[in-house]
């Protein structure tokens, strides 16, 4: 039995799926894994290339986007594996992550959750893999004051070990048992936004979350989307799904606010949080991309 199970939801990645399958072929004497391979409905031959060239991976065909949390759920809930390791298909990665992950997570048992350092293809850190909760005040300070500090943890050392809030699911390695215990992604959230919710509950439970920089996977970042920046010209996303996504990205941070803040804040200071998420979609509507 395969120590590790590695979850990947495509949707319409062309080539950089191939490319992030053709890293874990490469480093399959580094750990005990299997992959699974979910595509929500790619039109864009992706996921065909890659079960021809890949058949010893698992596939999953929905004939519809499920989005990211539900399309994830189906491999995980599944899973027999202690370690679960979600990935996106823009990923590659390198040489000595996984069996220095499964390592830290196998001698460090109250981890509930982790991640390596991901970096983006300049090599620059991806700021986003490095969360603190999006509270009112680190949200403000972040959206408003370009203040980083709180809500992506930029006062901590980046070259060191140590304990976030929450980690992005472009590498997401998770312990079976938390799982079991706090639920898997949030079926409420699409796109965006799971990966936080999840964390924030496995936190909850007393576990911690731990940012390891001493490994890395490069991550492209937005090719299924079309909204970030560094992206957009590798992206095939039209404009009315780009449009969509970023409808997603800020629905999301509603969404999340209510289930976790909305009653632990006075009315008025709600009513700010929702008019400045309003303000943020205007403008990323406007320029197309957050």
């Amino acid at each position: 039995m395969p120590k590790l199970t590695i979850s990947i939801v495509n949707y319409n990645t062309g080539s950089f799926l191939i490319e992030c399958l053709e890293s874990l072929s490469k480093v399959k004497s580094e750990a005990d894994f299997e992959v699974h391979i979910v595509d929500n409905a790619s039109r864009d031959g992706s996921i065909e290339k890659a079960k021809e060239k890949y058949p010893e991976f698992k596939f999953l065909i929905n004939k519809k986007n499920l989005g990211f949390g539900r399309a994830h759920n189906q491999v995980l809930k599944k899973a027999k594996n202690p370690y679960l390791l979600v990935l996106n298909p823009d990923s590659i990665v390198l040489p000595g992550t996984l069996s220095y992950m499964l390592r830290f997570m196998d001698k460090n048992p109250s981890v509930g959750a982790s991640t390596c350092r991901i970096e983006k293809t300049d090599g620059t850190l991806d700021i986003a893999s490095h969360r603190g909760f999006p509270t009112p005040l680190a949200s403000f300070l972040y959206f408003f004051l370009k203040n980083d500090r709180l809500y992506h943890l930029t006062n901590r050392d980046m070259s060191r070990v140590h304990e976030i809030d929450a980690i992005v699911g472009a590498f997401m390695l998770i312990r079976k048992t938390v799982l079991e215990k706090v639920g898997y992604f949030d079926e409420d959230y699409f796109l965006y936004a799971e990966d936080l919710d999840l964390c924030f509950r496995i936190k909850e439970a007393g576990y911690k979350i731990m940012y390891i920089p001493n490994v890395s996977v490069i991550h492209i970042k937005g090719i299924s989307s079309g909204i970030k920046k560094h992206s957009r010209a590798s992206s095939l996303a039209k404009k009315s799904a780009r449009l969509k996504s970023i409808n997603y990205f800020y629905s999301t941070m509603k969404i999340f606010y209510k289930k976790h803040y909305e009653k632990k804040y006075p009315i008025i200071l709600n009513w700010l949080v929702y008019l400045g998420i309003d303000l943020k979609l205007i403008l990323a509507k406007r320029k197309l991309s957050v």
